[in-house]
């Protein structure tokens, strides 16, 4: 069958679009069989990823980063008969800034590998979160890491990593907070927050680990939920966020993860909320998570 690619060329600052010439070269040279869509509008990847999959096209490729996957993986529910029912077979072309599901998967950010890596068409089942319709690949959140991510996409002058960090000194130096009522399958919590990270991989912003034990093949999601008074308080929760194992952020007091089916957050007052890195409110109160188990085949090496 012949697949579909559609390319956000806006990713990484429009650089997916320059590359675009090297992501078609590496796909013809692994005997790749596609067609091409090109988002030009908000939310059009979505659209186009439905369509693609209503016309059979299979596999489907975002090429572009993890809100470009995201977006496609929400046109693909939308283009299913029943909030069960298998998404994909989705392929990735890694021509983002962070690539986080990317390295979380283990899927070469070479492009010719990349290809490979479809082109073989080894499929595995993948978990796929959901929160209040919107559907995530990799992470979602609501509170300082969606407040941040609101920062990094007003700096212009600085590229790739660097500008997830600066964003997050400049929203830290903000110390946003919130008091909340969240409750899981076995827990609840009522109190201060400053962040809820939902993640469904462990790995987003390129450098953070805001879930550092998420598998996205485990039926679950990882969440973590914390409170810092101070901005020196948050500060010192920074460099830890970068750790991936021992010394992780979730060690400390005030933080805690979790691990269920769904969770349910009231927040006092609105905050900013992401999937996948695209904001998808500025502005909600009231926020119910889903993991659908396996549902998504996804193409790895």
């Amino acid at each position: 069958m012949k697949a579909k690619v559609i390319l956000n060329p806006y990713s990484n600052r429009w650089n997916s679009k320059k590359r675009w010439p090297e992501a078609e070269a590496a796909l013809k040279e692994a005997g790749m069989d596609f067609e091409l869509a090109i988002s030009d509008h908000p939310r059009h990847i979505i659209e186009l990823a439905r369509e693609a999959a209503e016309q059979g096209f299979s596999p489907i490729i975002a090429a572009g980063g993890d809100g470009t996957i995201g977006e496609v993986v929400n046109g693909l529910a939308k283009a299913s008969k029943t909030e069960n029912a298998l998404l994909g077979p989705l392929g990735i072309l890694p021509l983002g800034s962070a690539n986080d599901l990317v390295d979380n998967l283990k899927i070469p950010k070479d492009l010719g590998e990349a290809a490979k890596v479809i082109a073989t068409g080894k499929v595995k089942k993948m978990d796929v979160g959901c929160v209040n319709g919107f559907y995530f690949a990799n992470n979602s959140a609501i509170g300082l890491e969606p407040y941040i991510t609101l920062k990094q996409e007003k700096i212009t002058r600085i590229k790739g990593i660097a500008r997830y960090l600066v964003a997050a000194v400049q929203g830290i130096w903000d110390n946003p907070q919130w008091n909340a009522r969240i409750e899981w399958d076995d827990g609840k919590y009522e109190g201060p927050i400053l962040l809820v990270s939902v993640g469904n991989a462990p790995r987003t912003g390129g450098v953070f680990f805001m879930a550092p034990h998420a598998d996205p093949f485990d039926g679950k999601l990882t969440f973590v939920h914390g409170y810092r008074k101070t901005r020196g308080q948050i500060f010192k929760l920074l460099p830890r966020t970068m750790k991936p194992g021992e010394g992780s952020f979730v060690e400390m007091n005030g933080i805690f993860e979790h691990q269920s089916t769904c969770v349910k957050i009231h927040v006092n007052r609105a905050t900013p909320a992401h999937t996948d890195g695209e904001i998808f409110s500025t502005e909600m109160q009231d926020f119910e998570y889903r993991i659908f188990p396996g549902r998504l085949q996804i193409l790895l090496p």
